[in-house]
């Protein structure tokens, strides 16, 4: 008896809309080791001039990043810019009430875009303002020093301080999830969202062409959730371009059947707030479309967290190993489909920000003093980012299903699948059964393509095998066999548990 098969059909007809690069962006926090003995380590072996690792250098290249989020997140929410630029030795040390760390400053505004311009011209500049405890002046004022050219006090501060060029930023995000409680700042949404009206018309006086990204929930389970889209937009809608979503995705209880299926909350929270920006725009009886900014996104062991935290062991250390999270085969191929929900919603999500980039939650791990290696999950984002870039096909799967707690049924395959410019196509899937393989059938219409160029896995007998210090290159995509395309149709196997990529041309 035959397996039961996944099919689908890619038509370049039926299209969901053009990947922008920005949908492969990255995070950069305080927190923990993600800058310091992360991204900065001076007197590292491998430290260029300006105390950048170029290991870790090499490896954010490789892994294809784009716009890069800073400096925050929770961090942001206290930050004082005027604390991270000028000479460092004047760099006060500052209390960090979000991490309960001490920032000695060391890295910081000026650092940071010199840290984009080592890792390439792909790297954009993200961001985000203190709308906690500052306001519009503060943002003002940060924009000025950032960006105006010269010939005005904080332009020429710039000048002063080693950069005279402006640092061209236009992507900025207005404060950090203040609808948590957890915010230093916190505000309800008709508070936020007058204070980010105010901040977005100040910032386009000075710029008109800035591109804003308003505050949506911090996850889709906040008990304000829509309701607060709703309000912010309502009061910012002809003032920003993005509404932000964040989400973070773990086992619950040791139900591994939901977390393999945790695409389907993102895929459901991303259509949630698109119908929600979208029935305020109808009210506003506006032709504008919100896009969303999907700014942080990962596989997160929260609870773990949240024990570290409740336990009072922090002390304002420097740079403390904090969510040092080592991702397992199983976590890669979840993180994986999340990347599939996102592509697959590309028409309304053009910016995201994996959280985060070195060290915290990240696919590159570093020790001080010593080597930096690739996690698990590193391995999809630097192929998503190689290989889909294009247009995203209108892909509508038929697949044998399976049940789960949190989600009911749910398909065991989850897929995407990106056209190139040159007409080749790359397919990526997700077969989420944790003993079967998969069979898959792809009906190719109006697409020129006549070979299978590569179809790489990511998948391995023990599904928890992960890459650490000891054993750093444990874990990496092999090759598939049997994989064919003959007249017009392509087959083949996807392993139980796995992450494929399957170039045709």
């Amino acid at each position: 008896m035959s397996k039961p098969t996944a099919r689908f059909t890619l038509d370049p007809a039926f299209k969901v809309g053009e990947v922008n690069p920005r949908i492969f962006g990255s995070f950069v926090e305080h927190l923990g080791r993600c800058v310091y003995t992360g991204i900065f380590e001076p007197g590292h072996p491998s430290a260029d001039e300006d105390g950048i690792r170029t290991d870790v250098l090499d490896l954010v290249r490789e892994l294809g990043v784009t716009a890069i989020r800073y400096p925050g997140g929770n961090f942001v929410s206290g930050y004082k810019w005027e604390d991270s630029v000028g000479p460092v030795e004047d760099r006060p040390r500052r209390l960090d009430l979000a991490w309960r760390s001490t920032e000695t400053n060391r890295f910081g505004l000026s650092e940071y875009i010199a840290f984009l311009k080592k890792v390439g011209p792909q790297a954009e500049p993200m961001m985000a303002l203190n709308l906690g405890t500052r306001g519009v002046a503060e943002a003002l004022e940060l924009q000025e020093y950032a960006n105006h050219p010269s010939g005005t006090a904080l332009s020429d501060l710039r000048g002063a301080h080693g950069d005279k060029d402006p640092f061209a930023i236009n992507l900025w995000c207005l404060g950090n999830e203040m609808d948590g409680p957890w915010q230093t700042g916190h505000k309800t949404a008709t508070e936020y969202g007058r204070i980010a009206a105010e901040t977005a018309r100040a910032m386009r006086q000075i710029d008109p062409g800035v591109e804003l990204v308003a505050c949506g929930s911090s996850s889709q389970s906040m008990p304000t959730f829509a309701e607060w889209e709703a309000t912010v937009l309502a009061e910012t809608y002809d003032l920003v371009d993005y509404i932000s979503l964040h989400a973070y995705y773990q086992p619950e209880n040791g139900d591994l059947d939901s977390f393999l299926a945790s695409a389907v909350d993102m895929e459901s929270f991303i259509e949630n707030v698109v119908a929600t920006a979208d029935h305020i725009g109808a009210k506003l009886k506006s032709k504008k479309k919100i896009n969303l900014s999907f700014d942080e996104w990962n596989v997160w062991y929260m609870s773990e967290w949240h024990e570290i935290e409740n336990s009072g062991a922090r002390d304002w250390a420097e740079a403390p190993r904090l969510l040092e999270d080592n991702y397992s085969v199983l976590d890669a191929v979840v993180f994986g489909s999340l990347l599939i929900a996102l592509l697959r919603h590309a028409d309304r999500v053009t910016v995201a920000c994996l959280a985060q980039l070195v060290n915290v939650i990240a696919p590159i791990m570093t020790e001080p003093g010593g080597p930096a290696w690739r996690q698990t999950t590193f391995f999809p984002f630097a192929q998503a980012s190689q290989y889909g870039r294009g247009e995203v096909l209108d892909v509508r799967v038929d697949s044998p299903t399976y049940e789960t707690k949190k989600f009911g049924e749910t398909d065991l395959l989850h897929a995407t699948a990106v056209r190139a410019e040159d007409g080749t196509v790359t397919v990526f899937a997700v077969n989420r059964s944790q003993n079967d393989p998969l069979p898959l059938e792809v009906a190719l219409n109006g697409l020129d393509l006549t070979s299978v160029v590569e179809h790489s896995v990511l998948a391995d007998a023990d599904p928890d095998a992960r890459n650490t210090l000891d054993a750093p290159e444990r874990v990496a995509p092999h090759a598939a066999e049997g994989t064919a395309l003959k007249d017009g149709t392509l087959t083949a196997v996807l392993e139980p548990l796995s992450w494929n990529v399957i170039r045709l041309a």
